[in-house]
């Protein structure tokens, strides 16, 4: 089963989340998102899989945020989503995949509840 940690290196809790993971001995394939962002359907899979709307899982105090005008009630899923691919930085971070299971590690230790 691939394990994926959609993982930003600069990110406190992503590399806490990081070290957990590799003290728990677990293999993980890790994707720098704002490097290699994820496409609309995957970011689609993380949302379902966390069954979150797209603003749940959006940075909202990033300035990205603001100057798109995304706190505008009235974007469509659609469009937010878009946002969020186009600008990966909006992405609350990190997210790990196990399967179909997902989960934010924030804290690091909510990764540890998918794990199988």
């Amino acid at each position: 089963m691939d394990i994926i940690l959609y993982h930003n290196p600069r990110c406190s809790k992503s590399r806490q989340t990081l070290q957990l993971l590799e003290q728990k001995n677990v293999k993980v394939s890790i994707v720098e998102y704002l490097k290699t962002p994820p496409t609309r359907r995957q970011l689609d899979g993380i949302l379902r899989g966390l069954d979150m709307v797209p603003r749940e899982l959006m940075r909202t105090k990033e300035t990205e945020y603001k100057e798109q005008g995304l706190d505008d009630q009235r974007l469509s899923r659609d469009q937010l989503v878009d946002a969020m691919v186009a600008t990966p930085k909006l992405i609350e971070r990190p997210i790990l995949m196990v399967g179909n299971k997902v989960a934010i590690g924030r804290p690091p230790e909510n990764v540890l509840t998918i794990l199988p």
